[in-house]
C-alpha cells in the first residue's frame, strides 16, 4: 500500500471529527506544488538562496502556492484576521511579513499566505537528535518529492542571520541562527488539528527571535500550532530539549535527544506502522552512544532512510547543524552540500534521490 492509500484509508477510518478528518485528507491528497508534475521522478534540483532571491521565487512558485492554498476548500482567514493572528503570537515577524509582501508584490491572497497562519497542514515523517559529542543536530526529512521547496535560504530579516532549508516560501523546516541555536521538527503522529500555525513559521520565529534553548521552549509554550509536532532544539552551550506541541494542549517539553512520529505513546497505530516511527526512534536512540558520524552514517541507512519516492514518503536529505559554528551539511550517501552562516554560496545542487548522488 502506498504513502497516500495508507494514509487516506487511516484518516477516513479512524478520524471521527468531520473537520478534522477533511483536514487531515485535504493534505494526504494535496495538489503538486509544481505546474506541471508530469512523471514522478526522485530528482531533485536544491538551490541556495539569499533573501533577495525571494521575488523571483515567489514569481515562479506563486501559482502553485495558491493552488495549494486553496486545494480543500475551507475558508482561509481573511486578511485581517491572519495579520491580527501574527501580530498577537509572533509580533516581532510583523514587520518581516510586511516587508517580504511589499517585496514580492504580493496580492491580498498571497499575504494572507505569506502569515502561514492556518494554511493547509504539513505532515511529514523524519527523524530527529541532538547529538551530545561536538553538539549536532541531525534530521532527515521525509516527504513527497513532489511537494518540497528545495531551497536552502539564508537571510537577515532584522538583526539575526538564519540558514535553513526553507518551505512555503520563508518558513524552515530546520536550521541554525548566528545566536547559536538549531532546531527541527516532525510531525507527532496524532490525529488532533486545530486552528493555528503552520510549524515552518514557528520555526522561523524561534530562530529569529530566540539565542538559547530556554528561550525557544518559551516562545513555544505560547504559540498555537494546527497539528501535533515534535520540535527538537539545541543551542551552542550543549542544551537541548525536545519539545511536543498538540493543537488546544498544553505544551509538554521533554529531555529526549530523539523525536521520530510518535509523543512517548503510539497515538495513531495504522500511521506508526505505516512510517515504522517506533523501529526508527529505538534504532536512532541506540546510536546515541556513538559519535556524530556513527550517527550519520545511521541516518543514511534503512531504516532511518526511506527510499519510498514513488509511494510519496522517502528522506529527501539528512542535516547536520553545528550550532556553535553555525554550519550545516546536507548529506546523501555518496554526496554532501555545505553550507554556514559565514560563507554561503548561491547556487544549484541536484540530486537524485534513489541513487543518492549528484547529477552532472
Amino acid at each position: 500500500m502506498d504513502w497516500q492509500k495508507c494514509a487516506e484509508d487511516a484518516a477516513t477510518r479512524y478520524i471521527a471529527d468531520i473537520a478534522v478528518r477533511e483536514l487531515v485528507l485535504a493534505e494526504i491528497r494535496g495538489a503538486e506544488r509544481s505546474a506541471d508534475p508530469g512523471p514522478r521522478s526522485s530528482d531533485v534540483a536544491f538551490h541556495a538562496v539569499r533573501e533577495d532571491g525571494l521575488r523571483r521565487l515567489f514569481d515562479q512558485r506563486w501559482p502553485a502556492y495558491r493552488r495549494w492554498y486553496l486545494q480543500d476548500g475551507a475558508a482561509r482567514p481573511s486578511l485581517a484576521e491572519a495579520r491580527a493572528a501574527l501580530e498577537r503570537h509572533m509580533p516581532e515577524l510583523v514587520p518581516a511579513w510586511s516587508a517580504l509582501v511589499a517585496a514580492v508584490g504580493a496580492d491580498e491572497l498571497g499575504a494572507r499566505m505569506l502569515t502561514l497562519y492556518d494554511p493547509p497542514p504539513l505532515l511529514s515523517g523524519c527523524s530527529q537528535a541532538a547529538l551530545e559529542g561536538g553538539a549536532a543536530l541531525v534530521r532527515n526529512y521525509d516527504y513527497d518529492p513532489h511537494l518540497f521547496d528545495a531551497v536552502v535560504l539564508h537571510t537577515q530579516l532584522a538583526n539575526t542571520r538564519v540558514v535553513g532549508m526553507a518551505d512555503q516560501l520563508w518558513g524552515l523546516l530546520d536550521g541554525v541562527n548566528d545566536h547559536g541555536l538549531a532546531m527541527s521538527f516532525t510531525f507527532g503522529g496524532r490525529r488532533c488539528a486545530g486552528r493555528g500555525f503552520s510549524i515552518p513559521i514557528v520555526v522561523r520565529y524561534v530562530l529569529e527571535t530566540c539565542a538559547t534553548v530556554a528561550d525557544g521552549v518559551a516562545a513555544l509554550k505560547r504559540i498555537p500550532v494546527q497539528a501535533a509536532y515534535n520540535v527538537t532544539l539545541l543551542d551552542r552551550h550543549g542544551d537541548h530539549a525536545t519539545v511536543w506541541l498538540a493543537p488546544g494542549e498544553a505544551t509538554r517539553v521533554t529531555e529526549h535527544r530523539v523525536a521520530t512520529n510518535h509523543q512517548g505513546v503510539v497515538d495513531w497505530p495504522e500511521y506508526a506502522r505505516w512510517t515504522r516511527t517506533v523501529e526508527r526512534f529505538d534504532h536512532l536512540d541506540g546510536l546515541l552512544d556513538r559519535d556524530a558520524e556513527a550517527v550519520l552514517a545511521g541516518m543514511l541507512q534503512p531504516p532511518l532512510r526511506s527510499a519510498d519516492y514513488e509511494g510519496g514518503f522517502g528522506t529527501l536529505y539528512t542535516a547536520v547543524y553545528r550550532p556553535e559554528s553555525g554550519e550545516v551539511a546536507y548529506h546523501w550517501p555518496g554526496a554532501t552540500w555545505r553550507h554556514s552562516l559565514e560563507v554561503f554560496h548561491e547556487g544549484a545542487f541536484d540530486v537524485e534521490l534513489e541513487t543518492a548522488v549528484t547529477l552532472a
